[in-house]
């Protein structure tokens, strides 16, 4: 019976491209060492918006890792994974809200060369990513997430940078507030649109069905 499946089947089982595969992977790697060296430094810095980046590498490596898990799966599991990462992105930018509020009201100026110095190093990291994954941006829904949580991660980072330069010159907190709350807003704006394409792809595999 399989014989005669034909090009349906075909269409709900994709062939994974090998070369999206090993980038997945060394993304995965990237994202994993930069949460770890961004929460420390975040920490130490008593920067929200590195805070706020650390948490984006970190859920950016489990994104990685989930797109991994369902290569070569029928459209619907991309779907439905697309779905937990767009609601992950979501729960993530109303936590920074809440993160950098309650920094701002505890009155903390963060250490603007350390914002700087790993800023710029999760630049680098991120507009790798971003630049290796950019022929892959107009995949399925679960490809699109992959793509816009690269693209989110480097525009934070210029961000970041542009905040540690407003810090040390205005010795104030708020360019570090401000950053971490469009960072905030980007992974909401970012989650609305991976949870809509996903959304519209199950309805779609449901209508075939």
């Amino acid at each position: 019976m399989s014989d005669n499946c034909g090009d349906s089947c075909a269409s709900k089982v994709p062939v994974v491209d090998p070369q999206y595969r090993r980038i997945l992977v060394i993304a995965l790697l990237v994202n994993l060492a930069m949460f770890i060296v961004e929460l420390i430094a975040g920490s130490a810095a008593g920067s929200s918006a590195l805070l706020a980046d650390a948490l984006d590498f970190l859920g950016d490596a489990a994104n990685y890792g989930i797109s991994l898990y369902v290569l070569g799966h029928a459209l619907v599991w991309r779907a439905r994974a697309s779905l937990l990462k767009g609601a992950t992105m979501g729960v993530f930018g109303l936590w920074v809200l809440y993160a950098t509020v309650e920094r701002l009201l505890a009155g903390q100026v963060p250490e603007a060369s350390t914002m700087g110095v790993v800023g710029f190093l999760a630049l680098l990291s991120n507009v790798g990513v971003a630049w290796m994954l950019f022929h892959y941006r107009t995949g399925d829904s679960n490809m699109q997430s992959v793509w816009i949580c690269s693209r989110n991660d480097a525009i934070g980072n210029i961000a970041v940078m542009c905040a540690a330069g407003g810090v040390w010159l205005t010795a104030s907190a708020w360019p570090d507030v401000v950053v971490a709350l469009g960072m905030a807003m980007l992974a909401i704006s970012g989650s609305v649109q991976i949870v809509r394409a996903a959304l519209h792809e199950l309805r779609e595999e449901k209508g075939i069905a």
